[in-house]
């Protein structure tokens, strides 16, 4: 998953208006993250065992037909929004992990970088450690191959001295389990101030059957790596279109869109750019932007008879980049 700045628009005009297929492409990707976003605040809301099609739709502003287009039922969703959620963990986990490092170095690292991911995106995290044990079969199996990974990378510690080679692979399960149930309880808890803090006590815990209490004890002391900037999650985004008191359909895209890319154009010219022919439906549809405070016109006031001419509003700029940026998900 490639988590890209916003490019300089290139969508808006003739080729928007021209192309359907990509724009009803990107309309679809557009609602399936409203559809993950409402699903994860949803099920951190009233748990996964609570969350409901209905629910979701209400909170995503799409249409419940628009839903059943996109995911079989709410266990399709769910694992689509798990999914969306490891590929965010994993990101975080990338960034650090190192392969060609010593042992208790990646091991650090990728620890440090995870709970930085819970402490920072406590929805997702709250989603794939405590709210997956409620769910269906295919949530729950694909929780096990997730947890196969992390047993797997922390079982490489028997290579790492001879006393370590005479454990077995429940070890790491059992090391994996605990620092599993530790960030549950803060999870369920809500305390989730400092998760990073929590790096040096879980990692001696890890360190300390493999590679004893001395290395153990070492841990506790380590200094933390300073926490890194990263781009916003590719569905964060969904926020600012959950938030509209409307639906997004592709004509809104489209206007939108040929707005960003031609500052203070015309009915006319934003028309043509959009596809849309017929003036009427036009004027109405920009006096409904406007109204939801997304675009102004500064042509207003001018003599009778001038041009409007269009701009996004900065809460009109946010909107059209989440529009913009969900193109980029997954590239």
């Amino acid at each position: 998953m490639s988590l890209i700045a916003r490019p300089p628009p290139v969508m808006g005009g003739p080729r928007m208006g021209g192309d359907h297929s990509v724009g009803r492409e990107r309309l679809a990707e557009i609602q399936r993250r409203r559809m993950i976003s409402a699903m994860v605040e949803v099920a951190s809301e009233r748990g996964a065992s609570s969350v409901t099609v209905a629910r979701v739709v209400a909170r995503s502003g799409v249409s419940r037909r628009t839903f059943y287009e996109l995911f079989t039922g709410g266990e399709e969703c769910l694992l689509a929004v798990m999914e969306d959620s490891l590929a965010s963990a994993r990101s975080y986990v990338l960034e650090v992990y190192d392969p060609q490092e010593a042992w208790r170095v990646r091991i650090r690292a990728a620890l440090h970088a995870l709970l930085e991911f819970v402490e920072e995106e406590p929805g997702r995290a709250r989603l794939l450690v405590v709210e997956s044990l409620c769910a269906g079969r295919e949530t729950l199996e694909r929780r096990s191959r997730v947890l196969a990974e992390l047993i797997r990378a922390v079982d490489a510690g028997r290579g790492e001295s001879e006393r370590s080679a005479a454990l077995t692979p429940l070890t790491a399960e059992g090391v994996v389990g605990s620092v599993l149930s530790i960030i549950h309880a803060r999870l369920v808890k809500g305390d989730r101030l400092a998760l990073v803090e929590l790096t040096n006590p879980l990692m001696s815990m890890i360190v300390l059957p493999y590679l004893g209490a001395a290395a153990a004890r070492r841990e506790l002391d380590r200094p933390l790596p300073e926490r890194r900037r990263r781009a916003p999650h590719a569905s964060d985004g969904a926020n600012h279109l959950n938030d509209l008191p409307m639906r997004v359909t592709y004509r809104t895209m489209c206007v939108l869109s040929a707005i960003a890319s031609r500052p203070g154009a015309s009915n006319a010219r934003i028309g043509q750019a959009a596809g849309i022919t017929d003036q009427g439906q036009m004027s109405k549809l920009l006096h409904r932007l406007k109204k939801l405070g997304l675009i102004l016109n500064g042509g207003a006031g001018q003599a009778r008879g001038m041009s409007n001419a269009w701009t996004l509003t900065p809460t009109g700029v946010q909107v059209e980049r989440a529009m913009s940026r969900s193109r980029n998900v997954e590239r």
